[in-house]
């Protein structure tokens, strides 16, 4: 008996097992991370600031954080101003 295979029946068929996010999605998640962040180190500062935290270390480990995630964000929109910029230059 002969078998016929069509090209269909020979590769496999892809189903991602979990929902694959776009470079803007992973973007906007990052931005609204950095903006949480931010967020709660101000908070932080404020009741520092209002004598309504004792442990000084809470406070600067959130400062820190939220200042490593602004330095990130803004090492990513440089790179992404170069390369838009770099794309511009280009002849076609």
């Amino acid at each position: 008996e002969i078998y016929t295979l069509s090209l269909h029946d020979a590769l496999p068929i892809y189903q991602p097992s979990e929902v694959v996010k776009t470079f803007g999605e992973y973007l906007t998640d990052s931005l609204k991370k950095s903006n949480r962040l931010q967020k709660r180190s101000e908070a932080l500062n404020a009741a520092l600031a209002a004598g309504e935290i004792n442990d000084i270390s809470e406070v600067v480990i959130a400062s820190q954080k939220a200042d490593i995630a602004l330095h990130l964000t803004m090492q990513v929109k440089n790179k992404a101003v170069a390369a838009y910029q770099e794309l511009m230059r280009m002849q076609v």
